[in-house]
């Protein structure tokens, strides 16, 4: 069986999952996760509202180490594989910190299309796959300029 890490952060498992953030009634803020209280207004009138699947990546970096607690990730030092992280702009919505599928630095290039996604990443205690959200280059689309 499969979970997504926190599922109130997106509609996963639907086929065409997206991720849920916040928008502010109050001065039209949205963010992702949703939050009690608007970071903008520090109004309490934020709705969930779902975001856009696809973006462009504004800046990325490659995890080149073994992240430490809280990571739940199922790698030790000697199995850890490098991955990519990016800053995501999604539509013209909001920016949203995640994994990207690709980790190489040659297929990765800023203001590239980005697609959200899944990826493995470990084993709970029940013996469920734990997946989080992630991006993955769009097919064809290259770098949106």
């Amino acid at each position: 069986m499969q979970r997504m890490i926190a599922p109130e952060i997106s509609t996963w498992p639907d086929a065409e999952f997206r991720l849920v953030g916040g928008t502010c009634r109050d001065c039209g803020a949205t963010v992702f996760p949703v939050q009690a209280l608007c970071p903008r207004c520090s109004g309490p009138a934020v709705d969930p509202v779902t975001l856009p699947p696809t973006g462009t990546l504004v800046a990325w970096t490659t995890q080149g180490f073994l992240p430490g607690p809280p990571y739940l990730g199922d790698e030790t030092a000697e199995t850890f594989v490098p991955f990519g992280v990016g800053l995501v702009q999604l539509g013209d919505v909001v920016r949203v910190e995640g994994r990207l599928i690709e980790n190489d630095p040659g297929k990765l290039d800023f203001g590239m299309a980005v697609v959200l996604t899944t990826a493995p990443l470990g084993t709970d205690g029940d013996g469920n796959e734990v997946l989080t959200f992630a991006f993955r280059p769009a097919e064809g689309e290259g770098v949106a300029r």
